[in-house]
């Protein structure tokens, strides 16, 4: 397996990153000319900025955990009630989206703060394709779809790269980053156990000590969101939300585990497949994903195995990936995958691929291939009515596709690492790294 050529690095990203920016101006030229941003973004158009301002207004009113039934840890409605004016949110979070002028200020620092250290991250690991990774990272559509809805991986994309990044070498810093990802987001504590599994208990134990510390403090700080609270709320969700609304799950999927249910509705694709195609789509995406979760524990095992094998930033990449792949927390949580994937070297045909990946990932634009009637309906960002086309395209179908892509490719070129790395070391079966795996390359 041979290296690229240098040369052929920057090359090759510039003109994915191109194709990334040309797609952010054709999202600038639909927007002045349409007045709201088109499909892939969110189909109500009034409904910008609602992730962020929705929480501010039950972090500033009691009832998140009774009444409205979120499943967010009680750090997200400590962070808001900081970065919020209790004063805009008396009677609802529309109106507090108009009066918060702290809130909008937030998210928007939120953004540059988290693109600005993801640079200084890619620069860090590669200087030469710092710079397109940096564009293609805070125009790419995962990020832009996030500062569109608001949501709190904005802030917690900050603390990510403080936690996966090579920005502070303190590990009480990076585990204290690392917990605070893990209580904004719990499905984050996947990407963090790859500390276990590289043998770094000392790391591990901090980030564990300071998630619960971070817990508690925040629990005492809100006064509701225990366990029993959350995973409640958590069935609750899963009921009303997940198995009631097939349009949601699959408009901006990380899996084809979403797509499965759409078969039984009469949304209007279904009239350009034939049915053997649909038969053989419902017993397919069923052993594709576990054919992938399986190639992912294997990787994961020989990663026990020769713990020096891989770097840990593949580790993460690889759980990351095989959880996107299983299940969708939301489309935009494809950003946390492709910062780690862009920490990849332009090396070896499994990261190659990764990368292209990623960056088609990170493309705002999509084709409808299959149009809703037109909703006529108010576009805050513009301030105008709005006759928004959307429906069923393209990009939900590859975007899945895509995941398991930087899946497969990261898995083969882990198992070639190990298996190289067998050849020279035996097999770490301990708790402990042995001695002889000191001189073992990640690369």
């Amino acid at each position: 397996m041979k290296d690229v050529r240098p040369t052929a690095r920057p090359i090759a990203e510039m003109l994915l990153a191109a194709l990334v920016v040309a797609s952010f101006g054709w999202l600038l030229w639909a927007f002045f000319t349409r007045g709201y941003l088109p499909q892939p973004f969110l189909v109500d158009t009034n409904d910008t900025f609602m992730d962020w301002f929705n929480t501010a207004y039950w972090s500033n009113n009691e009832g998140a955990y009774d009444v409205w039934r979120t499943v967010y840890p009680p750090l997200s409605f400590t962070f808001l009630k900081l970065f919020s004016l209790p004063g805009c949110y008396i009677n609802s979070p529309f109106q507090g989206r108009d009066c918060d002028w702290f809130g909008q200020l937030a998210i928007l620092a939120s953004y540059a703060i988290s693109v600005v250290l993801a640079w200084v991250a890619f620069r860090r690991a590669d200087p030469r394709t710092a710079a397109v990774r940096g564009i293609t990272f805070a125009l790419g559509l995962p990020m832009l779809f996030a500062l569109e809805r608001g949501n709190l991986i904005l802030p917690c994309m900050a603390f990510f790269v403080i936690a996966h990044g090579d920005i502070v070498r303190s590990p009480r810093w990076r585990a204290f980053a690392a917990a605070m990802t893990i209580n904004f987001k719990p499905y984050l504590l996947l990407p963090v156990l790859a500390l276990g599994l590289k043998r770094d208990w000392r790391a591990l134990e901090l980030a564990g000590i300071a998630t619960l510390a971070i817990y508690l403090v925040t629990y005492a700080l809100v006064g509701a969101g225990s366990p029993i609270e959350i995973v409640d709320n958590m069935r609750n969700w899963v009921v009303t939300f997940v198995g009631g609304n097939v349009w949601e799950q699959i408009y901006y999927s990380t899996t084809y585990a979403s797509l499965l249910p759409i078969w039984s509705t009469p949304i209007p694709i279904l009239a350009y497949l034939p049915s053997r195609t649909v038969e053989a789509i419902m017993w397919g995406v069923p052993i594709l994903i576990r054919t992938s979760q399986a190639l992912a524990l294997l990787c994961l095992l020989g990663a026990w195995l020769q713990p020096r094998a891989l770097p840990i930033g593949r580790v993460s990449a690889l759980l990351l990936a095989v959880s996107l792949a299983s299940q969708s927390p939301g489309g935009y949580t494809q950003a946390f995958l492709i910062f780690l994937v862009f920490l990849e070297p332009w090396r070896r045909p499994g990261p190659i691929i990764a990368i292209i990946a990623a960056y088609l990932l990170s493309i705002s634009a999509d084709w409808i291939i299959s149009p809703f009637p037109d909703m006529v309906s108010r576009s805050w960002l513009s301030g105008q009515p709005v006759i928004g086309h959307f429906g069923m395209a393209i990009g939900q179908f590859v975007r899945p596709g895509l995941i398991l892509l930087i899946l497969w490719a990261l898995a083969l070129d882990s198992l070639w690492l190990i298996w190289r790395a067998h050849r020279d070391h035996a097999p770490s079966l301990g708790l402990a790294i042995a001695p002889n795996h000191e001189g073992a390359l990640a690369a």
